[in-house]
């Protein structure tokens, strides 16, 4: 019944050892591992906050250090105008800004309730949730701290604002990210495969021959898979605002040609896993190992500033981390060029090194 297991067992396991996609079946699990128990956080701590001081006085001054010390609110630094307050939320700078008003230690003093407002940036609805509440809770604590009275009577009355995403409906913050993630995930399979197919059906060689050039080669392979790229980010934007009812606050335009920027690195990603894929199977583990940092650590689901350090200036390496901030920016804040200069040069240098990477792998894997 079992005649012949040893000879196939044998052989499978020398086949295993040979076959160069077997030192990806463990990595895979450890770097899952290693995401997943060190870098993914659901509480959120360190919101990058700015503040608007307009008492600047010795109670005022003990306000944003209590906001400080909850470790929920990080305190950039302060702004001197509303629309420097503003410019600063929604470039994305800060998630949350404080604004306290000139009569505030004078009410306190005086026994009046003192107001302050938290504009808070509801684009981001796990972030804004918990700026919310630790606001209020802040408020409370602080009334409570100066004398235990009923909440009508607090001394201190915190007054969030949600901005961009007042009800705070999750799919406003995933749907613009989820775009970011499908167009990389497509791109990158897309160009890996493609260029692997041809390797192990012997064309690629058959190519080299004709008159064709390497640069005309990798350019016209190319070509076709960014006009996919396109026409999906129309489908996507599409579905999102006729489906799901997101609409664009910012220039539609800017959208198309900052993805066109996107385009270029995640074609390049793709280029550069099949010179290092010998196989379609060692091409789908190398692109796994790529897509899922992409997936946990650009923000898209989780925010990045809940991270321990060391994988926080990790996701600064992933081009999906500053094509999620565009996204949200131009769709959710309304953000323009000026606001998102700084992600977009990051995804040209991305652009570039890929490229330039790719064409050099390419080169010598032919040569």
């Amino acid at each position: 019944m079992f005649r012949g297991l040893w000879a196939i067992f044998s052989k499978e396991v020398i086949h295993i050892k040979r076959d160069p996609a077997t030192r990806f079946i463990f990595a895979i699990p450890v770097i899952e591992l290693l995401i997943f128990g060190y870098a993914i956080e659901t509480d959120v701590e360190n919101v990058p906050t700015v503040v608007f001081d307009l008492d600047r006085g010795a109670e005022s001054r003990q306000l944003i250090q209590e906001f400080a010390n909850t470790r929920y609110f990080q305190v950039l630094g302060e702004v001197h105008s509303e629309q420097e307050l503003q410019r600063a939320i929604v470039s994305g700078r800060a998630k949350v800004g404080i604004k306290i008003p000139p009569d505030y230690s004078a009410d306190l003093l005086n026994g009046r309730q003192a107001q302050v407002q938290v504009l808070i940036d509801g684009s981001d609805s796990t972030i804004a949730r918990q700026a919310l509440n630790s606001s209020q809770q802040l408020g409370f604590l602080k009334s409570l701290a100066i004398e235990g009275l009923s909440p009508a009577e607090f001394k201190v009355d915190i007054r969030p604002r949600l901005l961009f995403n007042p009800n705070l409906e999750s799919v406003n913050f995933f749907v613009p990210g989820l775009i970011g993630i499908i167009l990389q995930l497509v791109t990158v399979f897309l160009t890996a495969f493609s260029i692997v197919r041809e390797r192990e059906r012997g064309t690629l060689e058959q190519l080299l021959v004709t008159p064709v050039s390497k640069g005309g080669l990798i350019v016209g392979k190319l070509l076709p898979y960014t006009g996919i790229g396109f026409l999906q980010t129309v489908l996507v934007l599409s579905l999102m605002v006729f489906l799901f009812g997101v609409p664009v606050r910012g220039s539609v335009p800017l959208l198309m040609v900052l993805s066109a920027v996107f385009l270029v690195p995640a074609l390049g990603m793709g280029i550069v896993i099949s010179t290092f894929a010998r196989n379609q199977s060692e091409a789908m583990q190398v692109s796994i190992m790529f897509m899922l940092p992409s997936i946990l650590l650009s923000g898209f689901i989780f925010p990045r500033e809940s991270m321990p350090l060391p994988i926080y200036l990790a996701s600064f390496l992933i081009p999906a981390t500053y094509y999620v901030e565009i996204l949200r920016g131009i769709i959710l804040r309304g953000a323009g060029i000026v606001a998102l200069w700084d992600e977009t040069l990051a995804l040209a240098a991305f652009g570039v090194f890929f490229m330039v990477l790719s064409a050099l792998r390419f080169k010598k894997n032919l040569g």
